[in-house]
């Protein structure tokens, strides 16, 4: 396979972002993309979008061909990939597969999600899909119980404490502040978080990421043809994507994604890497308990000190393991077809230096994780500088 880097990244700012629609936030994250390594049109051999639910959210489906469209860029192949809430992060692979392959020489991969237009029940109806909708959202298990349920099991055998998720939600908030890009940028305390009302229990209103409107894009190349459009790529050295029930009820564990730990493995494998190698990384916070169970799965803490972990600020900006320096699904915002290639914006301005007020020291490697659904699916992928 030859050596794949990201060339240029961009994002729109994420948010309920009343006065732009899925079309135009598209538009802003590819261009700014393409203007960050000089890129012209006919230079793209292909697209792929990520996207989860967008005919059911904004009433648009065809996606790929609706990029290509938009961004002038017909006809050039453009292609709509869907893996719930990890769709950007597939996107990125199944670019990533084709530049590594020697199919294509440039591609662009984006991801994109309009959210806030929809009432908030069809919203929780459109995200339940991403489990079994026979046997859980049918039966009224929407994610925030599901995630409910995973964080009472990880309290039964671990003893881990609301005060202890509480401060996850803290330290991203923390980081988000400090990220002009984010959905909230407002610094929290354990205080607030504690207060605030319980949407499942024991996950309380500021344990969970919102609804989020934004787009985010990255240019993919190889390697020796990257560095001729910017003096800053960014290798991918893995990419590794594994699957699991898709239901919480067939699950070896209710306490730890196993396709999180299979595609860590093979990630780490691929780069000849170990946890102790990465700086900085972007795990799916979808709600508190999502980092918690992430980071051990990911191998930076042993099962079971995750949360205690957070609580004493392991998990910080320029720690033991900077975590989530952009906010996080939670602080950042979570429009869900895009968080995947935000993770990758994020990553790539890390190792480029040029995090503004959130930069980790000495930064070389970066690590991204993301899941779809209750962790169906789970797409890692690690960077460094070339």
């Amino acid at each position: 396979m030859r050596r794949v880097a990201i060339a240029g990244v961009g994002m729109t700012k994420f948010g309920e972002e009343w006065t732009r629609g899925f079309r135009d936030m598209l538009i802003e994250a590819g261009t700014r993309a393409l203007a960050d390594c000089n890129l012209h049109g006919e230079e793209i051999d292909a697209i792929y979008v990520g996207t989860m639910a967008p005919g059911s959210l904004v009433g648009q489906e065809h996606v790929g061909a609706l990029v290509a469209d938009s961004m002038g860029l017909t006809p050039v192949p453009a292609t709509r990939v869907e893996a719930a809430c990890a769709s950007g992060g597939v996107a990125l692979r199944t670019g990533y597969m084709a530049v590594a392959s020697g199919m294509h020489d440039c591609v662009v991969v984006g991801g994109v999600e309009k959210m806030t237009d929809t009432p908030g029940n069809e919203v929780a109806s459109a995200l339940g899909g991403a489990g079994d909708q026979e046997w859980e959202l049918f039966m009224g298990a929407t994610f925030p119980a599901i995630y409910a349920l995973m964080a009472r099991r990880h309290m039964h055998e671990y003893g881990t404490t609301e005060e202890q998720l509480a401060s996850v939600a803290v330290k991203n908030h923390s980081n988000a502040s400090k990220n002009k890009h984010a959905h909230f940028q407002n610094e929290i305390t354990i205080e607030t978080v504690m207060g605030s009302k319980y949407i499942a229990s024991p996950l309380k209103l500021f344990d969970c990421s919102p609804i989020t409107d934004g787009a985010a894009a990255a240019v993919l190349m190889p390697l020796e043809k990257a560095k001729k459009y910017t003096e800053q790529p960014i290798e991918i050295v893995a990419s590794a994507q594994a699957s699991d029930a898709i239901a919480l009820h067939s699950r070896e564990s209710m306490s730890a994604l196993k396709s999180t730990q299979v595609a860590a493995r093979k990630a780490y494998e691929m780069a000849k890497l170990s946890p102790k190698d990465i700086d900085v990384v972007e795990v799916h916070d979808c709600f508190t308990i999502a980092e918690v169970m992430a980071i051990e799965d990911l191998g930076f803490f042993k099962k079971g000190e995750g949360a205690k972990a957070s609580y004493e600020g392991r998990t910080a900006l320029n720690s033991e393991i900077s975590v989530n320096t952009s906010g996080g699904l939670k602080g950042c915002g979570h429009p869900v077809g895009a968080t995947g290639v935000k993770q990758a914006v994020e990553i790539v301005w890390q190792l480029r230096g040029k995090a503004d007020g959130r930069q980790v020291k000495d930064c070389e490697i970066g690590m991204t994780h993301n899941v779809g659904g209750s962790g169906a699916t789970a797409v890692v992928h690690i960077m460094r500088k070339a």
